[in-house]
């Protein structure tokens, strides 16, 4: 058996029995491609720099059904030396400098991610796949993409950077008939086939950069996701990067571009008219009429002030991937009515005196931020964290007029401070002294600081929003308990309701 017998093998229907995969990274999805990949008879060395009591649990399950698990970095700095090696499946957060991916490069062993290791092994008459990437947006279009198949009457799953790994979701034995897939540039760098039905790139904005090499690498990589395509590529005209990823793209023959307007659409486009959805992409008279998906009121339990722009454009996404899968109109409208936003993106948490508090936890980067300052007009701003170096003067300048007070987090407020002071010199700003956050008693008390801080800014009719613009990692464990502690101190206020 060669190092390129994976490669040589057919699919789909892949079948992987006597291979010799090794495993990168036992994570979620590394756990459930040594799993699926067990089951059909390969044999699996799964390899872990990290060595954490879940880990160890997840290695003692799959240890007793034949996989070996290799815990500690000196089993991540080079391929095993007992053993030959046909395929690995990496971690999306491994680099492809990492010296073991690098070595099996030099090899010629193929390092595939676990999404093409899906594809391949799924049967051809598997689900449709339907895909979506983009910088900010990915998790919130998916979901929402997963209500309305769902309220199609299809057996429809979120799977990929959200939910279930997607080899779980494709093999599963009962069978789903579309997967709604969100996908981070990390997984599409290593993938080279998706063959989506249809897909969407949401927008690109700088992220990533150093993971990637730059920024025309990150863009490539965004753009694979377009690679294949059957029916759909869409993109947001706003975003002049995603319409030339499309027009770059490897796609099959017959495979139209759509775009997503906030406003009116044109030919081929998805947007919106005196409130309404429409479509004048997926029907048959798109020349001379339209198809009314829905309207914003549909979409007004989404914000504190309705639906901000933001939201709408990744509620347009989602209706134009099911109507490329043939949803009808009235799935698409019930499927967003029905929607409601997961736990730290742009969620509602209470109101106290007429001020509403929302947790955008999620919003890590100056982009992600910006989207979600423009869903209201009057917003006191709970902002800061590790800014990894972004530029944050485009964010401060385009939101400016909206700001009626600003809180600081973050061990080093200096990178928002000086856009504030350039851009927003009359905005109050209040920085919440860090003290001791090395357990969470003192993250809670950081927090409750920065709400009542918030709160001492506000009036009737603003929004408190945490929209950070930056990581959370020098102060709190991650984004998901810097929520969960916002969300904690803004229940504590007197007089807040749900």
């Amino acid at each position: 058996m060669t190092s390129q017998d994976a490669e040589r093998r057919p699919w789909p229907g892949l079948d992987v029995s006597g291979l010799r995969i090794l495993v990168t990274g036992f994570g979620v999805s590394g756990y459930a491609v040594a799993d699926q990949t067990m089951q059909r008879g390969a044999r699996v060395l799964a390899v872990d720099g990290a060595d954490t009591p879940e880990i160890r649990e997840r290695a003692q399950i799959l240890e007793v059904l034949g996989v070996e698990v290799r815990l500690g970095v000196e089993h991540t700095l080079a391929l095993p030396e007992d053993r030959e090696i046909d395929l690995v499946i990496t971690s999306p957060g491994w680099r492809p400098a990492q010296p073991l991916l690098a070595a099996a490069a030099d090899a010629g062993i193929p390092v595939w991610s676990e999404i093409e290791l899906a594809r391949r092994m799924q049967s051809a008459d598997g689900p449709a796949w339907l895909a979506v990437t983009g910088t900010n947006g990915k998790t919130t279009a998916v979901t929402m993409l997963e209500s309305i198949l769902q309220h199609a009457g299809l057996r429809a799953v979120a799977c990929g950077n959200v939910g279930l790994p997607v080899i779980e979701a494709a093999l599963d034995p009962e069978g789903f008939d579309v997967l709604a897939i969100e996908l981070s540039s990390f997984q599409l760098h290593w993938t080279r086939h998706l063959d989506c039905e249809a897909a969407v790139v949401l927008n690109v904005s700088a992220d990533h950069l150093d993971w990637h090499g730059g920024a025309a690498e990150y863009a490539r990589a965004k753009g694979r996701v377009f690679d294949g395509v059957r029916t759909a590529c869409v993109y947001n005209t706003a975003d002049a990067i995603t319409r030339e990823l499309v027009e770059e793209a490897d796609v099959v023959e017959g495979a139209r571009a759509v775009g997503l307007t906030l406003g009116p659409p044109g030919l081929s486009e998805i947007g919106v008219v005196d409130g309404m959805l429409v479509d004048r992409a997926f029907l048959t008279e798109r020349r001379t009429s339209a198809a009314e998906l829905g309207s914003l009121e549909d979409l007004a339990h989404l914000g504190p002030q309705g639906a901000g722009p933001h939201v709408v454009l990744d509620a347009l996404a989602a209706a134009a991937l099911a109507r490329a899968h043939g949803v009808r109109a009235v799935a698409v409208r019930d499927g967003l009515r029905a929607y409601r936003m997961g736990s730290h993106r742009a969620q509602l948490l209470a109101t106290h005196e007429s001020i509403a508090y929302v947790d955008d936890t999620k919003a890590t980067n100056p982009a992600a931020a910006a989207a979600s300052l423009r869903a209201a007009e009057r917003i006191v701003w709970i902002a800061g964290g590790d800014a990894k170096g972004a530029d944050l003067d485009e964010l401060v300048e385009a939101v400016r007029d909206r700001l009626v007070g600003v809180v600081l987090l973050g061990s080093d407020e200096r990178p928002f401070t000086a856009a504030l002071a350039r851009h927003a010199p009359e905005v109050p700003v209040r920085r919440i002294d860090p003290g001791d956050t090395g357990d969470v008693a003192g993250r809670s008390r950081l927090m409750e600081d920065a709400v009542r801080a918030a709160r001492s800014l506000a009036s009737a009719g603003d929004v408190v929003l945490l929209a950070p613009a930056a990581a959370s990692i020098d102060q709190f464990r991650d984004y998901a308990e810097r929520g969960d502690l916002f969300a904690a101190a803004v229940t504590r206020l007197p007089g807040a309701s749900t």
